[in-house]
């Protein structure tokens, strides 16, 4: 395999030499310059010299930490893991009982459509109000819903 790759990168930089093509450069009598790759009557072949190739600079390497570098020990930061842990798991157990909150707050809001009396007595219902109060509550539940899957995407990395 290594074989097949020195020998594509041998063959290709052989190539290079023949992508190179000479430049010829004409000017007319009214003075208007024309570039060429093939000679025309008039025009004069240009010496361009090598082609100047300058390589990439190195990339900067990652430095490791110094040793005078602050570190924590082993037992403060597992203490510090398992209160974030606690804490994570206290906002998920609220998350899911507002989500709960939420679905319920859809639940009545559908049941209860507001209905109003016009000035005949009849009744009907605010529908524009009625869908604008369904979206808010909808929103509401979706907020909560996305709030509970972060949460438990963050207790399944600490995990």
């Amino acid at each position: 395999m290594m074989k097949s790759h020195y020998l594509l990168v041998l063959l290709c930089t052989g190539y290079i030499g023949w992508a190179q093509a000479e430049i010829y450069k004409k000017v007319d009598a009214d003075g208007h310059v024309t570039y060429s790759s093939t000679p025309t009557k008039g025009s004069k072949k240009l010496d361009l010299g090598p082609l100047t190739i300058v390589p990439s600079p190195a990339r900067a390497r990652n430095n490791a930490t110094p040793p005078d570098f602050f570190k924590v020990d082993s037992d403060t930061q597992k203490n510090r893991d398992n209160l974030r842990h606690k804490i994570l798991e206290e906002e998920l157990s609220t998350e899911q009982k507002l989500v709960e909150e939420a679905r319920q707050n859809l639940i009545n809001g559908k049941e209860n459509s507001e209905t109003l009396k016009n000035k005949d007595g009849r009744s009907y219902r605010n529908d524009a109000k009625y869908e604008e109060n369904i979206k808010s509550l909808q929103g509401q539940v979706t907020l909560h819903e996305k709030n509970v899957e972060a949460l438990k995407t963050e207790l399944h990395k600490l995990r």
